[in-house]
């Protein structure tokens, strides 16, 4: 069974940097795409970034470009979101997800992370 464990959360004066981090059991990794989503309080979970299964494309939404940086490493199963310049805006629990395809909607992603708290305090 396929399991993604989220880390790396926490509370961060606007300003502040996180990284995140997904750790894939159960399947091969570097099979899948790996995208991060969020969910903030009162509002529908919105895609943020995607990467390929090797890394060589990916892809962000507008309002975190310049600012966060998805990465992933095969042989750690691991895919990251490097998040910086953080505001108040980006907080919400942040889910991590697999997809055998491609996408930026959450229904092309088969399988999900529990997810992590982000908080950013102004």
């Amino acid at each position: 069974q396929v399991q993604l464990v989220e880390s790396g959360g926490g509370l961060v004066q606007a300003g502040g940097s996180l990284r995140l981090s997904c750790v894939a059991s159960g399947c091969t990794f570097s099979s899948y795409a790996m995208g991060w989503f969020r969910q903030a309080p009162g509002k529908e979970r919105e895609f943020v970034a995607a990467i390929n299964w090797s890394g060589g494309e990916i892809y962000d939404v507008d309002s975190v470009k310049g600012r966060f940086t998805i990465s992933r490493d095969n042989a750690k199963s691991t895919v990251y979101l490097q998040m910086n310049s953080l505001k108040p805006e980006d907080t919400a629990v942040y889910y991590c997800a697999a997809s055998l395809s491609w996408g930026t909607s959450f229904d092309e992603y088969e399988y999900w992370g529990q997810g992590t708290q982000v908080t950013v305090s102004s």
